[in-house]
């Protein structure tokens, strides 16, 4: 418990830098960042990384992913295309030593992780013209993402750990228990009231003002979503690390393992938030 908590004492700081100079290509930069330290984890833990082409070749397209999704100086569809195209022309070259079962996987994790940690940078490409709110609160938006996800899995753990008694899905995480997943979701669906709240609260003890409201209800409603979808982000990764006859998928956090062992819960997430949120907005502005 003391190298989690020192852990999330150097992680949180840096989060809060990064949300707190709102600049959007400093947010893209840290979700590419984020992106190649999971895949390459995922590659590591499964022996793939030990093809050199294959790995660059991954490792490149995911940095770069974030950017072209994010930015219309690249049609996605050509990049992702040539990604893919690389691979097979690999794989053909190389048939002797790269099977397509690692090619696919490769292909799979190098598209959906840099696709869906992306979706934080969507929150900044809002138009204002058209979702102003979405524009002016963007950075509630990913704090919102972001930490419903992980108090629900605070929650989930020491509720678990204290009255957990029925196993969930013990061949994929044996720890995991149903009084743990409704006590994630509980906690989850209050601290989407008190975020919605304490996001009012903000504003009135910086500026004097109130200009805006927040729908507490909805956002406990989408809350209980996110923990659910978490869950499922985090039984996939469990059920990868279980394949691959790991713990984690790292130690470079530790207490938390590597990187995707703590954002495997934001991959559905995050999208899934983007996408509700383009909606209905959750904040809106006072009639005066």
């Amino acid at each position: 418990m003391a190298r989690r908590i020192i852990s999330a004492g150097v992680a949180i700081p840096i989060g809060i830098f990064i949300l707190a100079v709102d600049n959007k290509e400093l947010v893209i930069t840290a979700c590419a960042v984020v992106s190649v330290a999971a895949v390459y984890e995922i590659l590591l833990a499964t022996k793939y990384l030990q093809n050199r082409v294959i790995t660059a070749l991954s490792l490149i397209f995911v940095f770069l992913a974030p950017f072209v999704l994010n930015y219309d100086f690249f049609n996605t569809r050509y990049v992702a295309f040539v990604f893919i195209i690389g691979l097979f022309l690999i794989m053909l070259f190389k048939y002797k030593e790269v099977k397509l079962a690692e090619v696919a996987l490769v292909a799979f994790v190098s598209i959906c992780i840099p696709f869906s940690l992306a979706s934080i940078g969507f929150f900044y490409n809002a138009d204002p013209e058209h979702f102003g709110a979405y524009s002016a609160h963007r950075t509630f938006c990913v704090v919102y993402a972001l930490t419903i996800t992980w108090i629900s899995d605070a929650g989930a753990y020491f509720v678990g750990t204290l009255a957990g008694k029925h196993k969930m899905a013990p061949d994929i995480s044996p720890k995991k228990t149903w009084e743990g997943f409704f006590g994630g979701m509980v906690t989850a669906a209050l601290f989407g009231v008190l975020l919605g709240k304490g996001y009012e609260l903000w504003e009135f003890l910086f500026t004097g003002a109130n200009t805006f409201k927040t729908d507490t209800m909805f956002l406990a409603g989408t809350a209980l979503c996110c923990s659910l979808l978490g869950v499922l982000g985090d039984l996939s990764a469990s059920l990868i690390k279980r394949e691959c006859s790991v713990k984690d998928f790292g130690n470079i956090m530790p207490g938390h393992g590597g990187v995707l062992d703590r954002f495997d819960s934001v991959l559905f997430v995050v999208p899934f938030v983007y996408l509700v949120f383009l909606r209905y907005f959750p904040v809106t502005d006072k009639i005066i």
